[in-house]
């Protein structure tokens, strides 16, 4: 087994748990999506992406932070991409009954308290920020959720943002999990080249809007950027810092919950 492997939750037995594990550990759930990626990514991006960075940084921070991964969470709020075949999307409501047994489940079966959310699709960032609180105050869970599309791609003064299949996220699939990049398919694979609509609708941090990526403004054919400039060594380049900005997150939360006890 990887590192990674030997820090996964399911690979224990029900005897190792509570040998292995203890309140200070910290949780990692991989949460992606089923959704539209353009002619030249899969449905399942987001949740390969998501796996495969909670394991790089599972197997980068394990042992000096005590990480521990979950299986993860293959769809999320995708309600944007629905008007694409296979986009398969859960409902507010059920996404908060998901979330909210599994902080009631990790309290009865787990002794861990701390959970990092390794989120890899944009859509499920409001519905994280708000249950955040539920499952810090009801189950006493600490929390906090590394949002892997903002990290992947800050957002610049660029004449196109990268958002959804372009050069940022298809570079990232290129270096973890190349067999499902549709090559021949990239040079298709280029949104608007203008990107007011975008910043106006998508961007925008005063007002919310309910885009989809099906309008010509904003994307083409489902894509939010420029595939055609995507590359391995700039996946790489990707991976390598937002496992590295990780650790940043994980002191946090640990120190998050050391001063949540030093006020109680």
């Amino acid at each position: 087994m990887t590192p990674a492997h030997k820090r996964a939750i399911g690979h224990l037995t029900f005897q190792e748990v509570g040998s292995r594990l203890c309140e200070a550990s910290i949780l990692c759930l991989p949460m992606g999506s089923m959704e539209q990626h353009g002619p030249h990514l899969p449905l399942n991006t987001d949740a390969v992406l998501a796996e495969a960075f909670t394991g790089r940084i599972v197997e980068r921070w394990g042992e000096a932070y005590d990480l521990w991964q979950l299986p993860g969470l293959p769809m999320g709020l995708s309600r944007e991409h629905g008007w694409a075949p296979g986009t398969l999307s859960l409902s507010v409501s059920g996404m908060t009954a998901w979330l909210r047994d599994l902080g009631r489940e990790i309290v009865r079966s787990l002794p861990a308290r701390n959970l990092l959310v390794v989120n890899g699709h944009g859509g499920n960032r409001g519905i994280l920020e708000a249950l955040g609180h539920e499952l810090s105050g009801d189950f006493g869970l600490n929390i906090a959720a590394l949002h892997l599309g903002a990290m992947m791609s800050p957002v610049v003064d660029t004449a196109v943002p990268e958002i959804h299949a372009g050069r940022d996220e298809t570079s990232a699939m290129l270096a973890l999990a190349p067999e499902l990049v549709r090559r021949e398919r990239m040079p298709d694979a280029k949104g608007p080249s203008g990107g007011d609509a975008i910043r106006a609708l998508v961007l925008d941090p005063a007002t919310s809007w309910p885009w989809s990526s099906d309008d010509k403004r904003i994307a083409a054919l489902g894509v939010m950027g420029d595939a055609r400039a995507a590359s391995v060594e700039h996946g790489n380049a990707i991976v390598e810092r937002v496992v590295g900005a990780a650790e940043a997150v994980l002191r946090q939360l640990l120190e998050n919950r050391n001063s949540a006890r030093r006020n109680s």
